[in-house]
């Protein structure tokens, strides 16, 4: 191959390079209207924050989008932000984090429902079917019931004359029709926590959270955006019969989390987990040989489960009920919610079981074996005294035998 060959295929390698870096740099700085991008803050000035798009130029964003109802701006500079490209004007590159928060024409509106862009809305007042909304400043829109909040919403009350961040999630009549979601927005903050959570959220961990409902087999509860199940079994060391007897909508509890299935979006948690278990002192507190009162918690067919304290079960077996009679079943001696004197025949810490006994009936047996101990010490004294007598007797007869 000569040199001018060479050459020109170098020069040619070189041109394609050239064309091949500037079409990737051309496609990466277009930007679409509607385009959702994360950027940079680079500058903090007056009414406007300045970003970093990664693209050629820099791109300008309202400061009052940002401010808080306190007027503090949470962000500053070196901080990301998620934005919306709405277009080049005055050759900047404008952003929005939110449309429809100042007087915004129905063609942002509309821009708005084509691309996904959030809009700001102020709740007026409740309608038939869900809620009257302001968008942009003076255009009527519709949010539903059922788009307004991620769960029921028991209180109408509780969202009227607040401003809320809404997707438009339909856009008829030429800005007539406008139908908002609130709840579209609160899903994808959930999404986002809900990855966070992922990483710190561990079986074993004690968290805190707010009871959000009450079933008749437990309660749920929201940990952040994470929502379990309670079962009506964890609620604590005693049974529970009613939930609500222990819980309410609203309250705020401490919890275990038991059980993480993130396949399956179900986490189980513990209330019983964090309260001391009775178990851990019951053989001091209930030590064999003791008498204490108690309440039938419970008949079944082979005894009486008796409730000496919270969480602290024990059983009399059906073979001591009858104070030496033969019963077909507990019910015949007792009945729930008795109170009756038992004694601890035994403790079984490990397998958390007491045996119990009726103390009427045992201080009868135990009367009975001391008043049969007493008549075999009489009768073993008197057979002892009568065979020292005759003993005597065939002593002498012999010794007079000998004489």
């Amino acid at each position: 191959m000569s040199t001018n060959d060479e050459k020109n295929e170098q020069e040619s390698a070189e041109e394609s390079f050239a064309d091949l870096f500037e079409k990737s740099f051309s496609a990466q700085a277009r930007l679409e209207p509607g385009q959702k991008i994360d950027a940079t803050v680079l500058k903090i000035s007056g009414d406007w924050i300045f970003l970093d798009t990664g693209r050629k130029g820099e791109g300008v964003l309202e400061k009052k989008e940002l401010l808080t109802p306190d007027g503090e701006l949470p962000f500053k500079e070196g901080d990301t932000i998620t934005a919306w490209f709405l277009g080049i004007v005055n050759n900047e590159l404008r952003f929005t984090t939110k449309m429809g928060s100042g007087a915004a024409g129905k063609s942002q509106l509309e821009e708005a429902w084509k691309n996904g862009i959030p809009v700001e809305g102020h709740v007026e007042k409740e309608v038939k079917g869900g809620f009257e909304v302001k968008v942009g400043g003076s255009v009527r829109a519709f949010c539903p019931y059922s788009q307004i909040s991620l769960r029921r919403l028991e209180n109408a009350a509780d969202v009227v004359g607040r401003h809320l961040s809404f997707r438009i999630t339909e856009y008829g009549e030429n800005g007539r029709n406008i139908v908002l979601s609130h709840r579209s927005i609160l899903e994808e903050e959930a999404a986002k926590q809900k990855e966070a959570q992922k990483e710190t959220l561990k079986e074993g961990m004690t968290v805190r959270g707010t009871v959000t409902s009450i079933r008749d087999f437990g309660a749920f509860i929201a940990v952040g955006s994470i929502e379990g199940l309670l079962p009506i079994s964890e609620l604590g060391w005693t049974r529970v019969k009613n939930v609500s007897e222990v819980l309410s909508v609203g309250q705020d509890v401490e919890v275990v989390v038991k059980q993480i299935d993130w396949d399956h979006d179900r986490i189980s948690f513990s209330l019983k987990d964090t309260l001391a278990d009775p178990w851990d002192a019951v053989a001091a507190r209930f030590p064999e040989g003791s008498f204490h009162r108690g309440q039938v918690a419970r008949l079944a067919q082979f005894g009486a489960f008796i409730t000496l304290d919270a969480g602290i079960d024990g059983l009399i077996h059906i073979s001591r009920l009858g104070a030496g009679k033969r019963i077909n079943h507990p019910r015949e001696v007792l009945k729930e919610g008795d109170t009756v004197e038992v004694k601890v025949e035994s403790v079984d810490r490990e397998s958390r079981r007491l045996s119990l006994s009726l103390a009427e009936v045992s201080r009868a047996a135990e009367e009975e074996e001391r008043t049969l101990e007493a008549f075999r010490r009489t009768s073993a004294e008197g057979a002892s005294k009568t065979m020292g007598t005759l003993g005597d007797l065939l002593k002498a007869k012999l010794e007079k035998v000998k004489k």
